[in-house]
């Protein structure tokens, strides 16, 4: 027993008995706190608002306004979840129910014979409903490794056997109950069951246990958990959006791309498709040309030796293919990284040529499981705008800060407004000594604190080979999607016995940086098309104009301004059917063209066009001339990419 210290997000320190709990704390600043109060953030760690203080702390109250108040909300719907199910169907075994983005799901093994669907949600939604009306307190149990494995033992819980058998010997068990139900979780939760907001179940799917196929079959239940009322209705408004959104229905919609069962979870890119993706490539091209970077080209398949050098072998070949080149063992590559190594290597440097920026739009084949692939954004094959620069250990600050003026750069030009960072730390899996993990991640701190931006820290996520800065783009509809990266590598220089002749005539070794800025463009291609519901921006539409005549009198005079806008550079197609202009009209729009140029008798004889906006929006006729410059001024610095 005795006083300790508390010190507030404000600066303020208040004393407090050690034996005070969170709740207590929080209570003593106001009453309206203490409501609201759904956990705590203590000297770092997020702990229960029922714990005691015990020690000096430096203490934030969460609160649902939080994304860790969120994360809150959401742990304790999940556990809501389950018990609401195991009621229904008694002698259903939990397994585990993690949070996800915008949500959370809990994995079941229902008895034999029971199967549910999502005609059932309603009713587990009315259960949920009335635990959460209940007000049930939640409470917190620390149980002996034996006596956690006895008592779900005892309910006939294997999988939560398994999972306590396989936590480390030195790691508490802990338990988390509500009324005379309870669940093995690490939490924390909130106070009582009347804290949580609204929520609603989503979908429901297959699941095997552990993510191994060889594992029994689960039933996944996915939902979402908000606040209030309000926010939750205006998630699933623009979760019905997103589905609008969906790049594979776009996809298909727009005739951009197809799937085939003879290649699974590879893209097959239609010629308006591949005009898009062209010309997201070749404005990275550009942006690369103006960066400093020299584009170079690396092999497909490599010796296996390469792989055992660079470290991928040892670290990554769960992921990777592999093959025989005249009875030799070899790799068809899924990074770029190695080849440029070779190509530094195949020649000597001097301390004056560095930094040696090499770019590369390289193909690379990653093995991911048929359950995670999908659409675009998941995929077994794709083109990364991948770039390496080799540079001494004085020039890191000036490359890595160069390198986030040109990411924002390139977002912007996207239209990509916002965007997040993340600095990634040394992973349990990894490469290189102490000293040089240390080194590393200094050296990305520093170049964020130059940069002055705001960063977030993810413990334990870096590459194998080093620490890296994640970039978040996001989207129109508030989603966060992860596509830049930085990485800092000391390791794999040495690995493969880079060097250059410092300013002493010796020879060192180069620091070198992996840098992407797009990441995968099919994937990149599937965000971009989501965030502009397939509305590209004019520099970037495959199809920028479509000619359409109203009859058959103006036919040969729309094939006139078809071959004059493509000669100056404007992509067009022509509609010449025997239709009415409406009818084409609308196909327009749904193809979603960004410009419909209808030509009737009044344009055939001036030699003008009536440019129409796909939103409707009329302008006066124009010339063919004046139409291409509306055009040139509209794509700006990106026309004629």
């Amino acid at each position: 027993m005795g006083q300790v210290s508390i010190r507030l997000p404000d600066g303020s320190e208040r004393q407090v008995d050690s034996s005070a709990t969170f709740m207590d704390v929080a209570k003593s600043i106001g009453p309206g706190l203490a409501k609201a109060a759904l956990a705590v953030k203590a000297n770092g760690k997020t702990r229960d608002m029922s714990e005691t203080v015990g020690v000096d702390t430096e203490l934030e109250i969460i609160t649902a306004k939080s994304a860790d108040g969120l994360e809150v909300i959401r742990h304790s719907t999940a556990h809501v979840l389950a018990m609401a199910v195991q009621k229904l169907w008694p002698g259903t075994q939990v397994t585990i129910g993690p949070v996800i983005d915008n949500g959370f799901f809990y994995d079941f093994a229902f008895k034999d014979g029971v199967k549910i669907t999502e005609a059932d949600f309603e009713k587990i939604e009315a259960e949920m409903s009335a635990i959460v009306k209940a007000d049930h307190a939640v409470y917190r149990e620390v149980l002996p490794r034996d006596s956690a494995v006895e008592r779900f033992s005892k309910l006939g819980e294997n999988y939560k056997v398994e999972i306590i058998k396989d936590l480390p010997a030195s790691e508490s068990i802990s338990v988390y109950g509500m009324s005379n139900w309870f669940d093995l979780c690490r939490g924390p939760h909130v106070p009582s069951t009347g804290k949580i907001g609204a929520f609603k179940l989503t979908s429901i799917a297959g699941a095997y246990w552990r993510g191994d196929e060889k594992n029994a079959m689960l039933t996944r239940i996915y939902a979402t958990a908000w606040p209030s009322k309000k926010e939750l209705e205006e998630y699933l408004a623009r979760i019905e959006e997103a589905k609008k959104r969906d790049h594979r229905v776009l996809g298909k919609q727009l005739n951009l791309f197809s799937f085939h069962a003879e290649a699974p979870a590879n893209a097959f890119f239609h010629p308006n498709g591949t005009k898009l993706y062209n010309q997201l490539s070749s404005y990275m091209r550009k942006s690369n040309k103006k960066a400093g970077f020299d584009e170079v080209g690396t092999p497909l398949v490599m010796n296996v030796d390469l792989w055992h050098t660079s470290g991928h072998y040892d670290n990554y070949r769960e992921n990777m293919y592999f093959t025989k080149v005249d009875e030799v063992d070899a790799a068809i590559k899924p990074m770029n990284c190695p080849g440029h190594c070779l190509i530094y290597a195949n020649s000597r440097h001097s301390y004056r040529e560095l930094p040696i920026r090499f770019s590369e739009f390289g193909r690379v084949h990653r093995h991911e499981r048929s359950g995670v692939t999908h659409g675009l954004m998941r995929v077994r094959t794709f083109v990364q705008d991948d770039a390496h620069i080799f540079c001494r250990p004085d020039q890191i600050l000036e490359e890595i800060v160069g390198v986030i003026s040109q990411i924002s750069e390139v977002y912007k030009a996207m239209g990509f407004e916002r965007y997040r960072m993340e600095l990634s730390t040394r992973p349990e899996k990894s490469q290189g000594s102490d000293e040089i993990w240390a080194t590393a991640e200094a050296a990305l701190k520093d170049a964020l604190a130059a940069t002055g931006k705001e960063y977030k820290l993810n413990p334990g996520d870096g590459a194998f080979y080093g620490p890296k800065i994640d970039f978040h783009l996001i989207d129109s509809l508030e989603r966060s999607w992860q596509c830049g990266t930085i990485q800092l590598d000391f390791s794999m220089p040495a690995r493969f016995g880079l060097e250059f002749v410092g300013t002493d005539d010796k020879a060192h070794t180069p620091v070198m940086i992996h840098r992407a800025v797009l990441g995968s463009l099919e994937r990149f291609m599937g965000i971009f098309i989501e965030h502009y519901a397939g509305h590209f921006p004019l520099w970037a539409s495959p199809v920028q104009a479509k000619i359409i005549n109203i009859t058959k009198d103006q036919e040969e005079y729309a094939f006139q301004v078809h071959k004059a806008l493509q000669a100056a550079g404007v992509r067009t197609e022509i509609d010449t059917r025997n239709e009415k202009l409406g009818y084409k009209i609308r196909e327009a729009q749904l193809q979603k063209v960004p410009y419909m140029l209808v030509i009737g008798d009044k344009e055939r004889d001036s030699n003008a066009v009536a440019p129409r906006f796909w939103d409707g929006k009329q302008f006066d006729p124009m010339s063919i001339d004046q139409f291409v410059e509306h055009v040139k001024t509209e794509c700006g610095n990106n026309w004629g990419i």
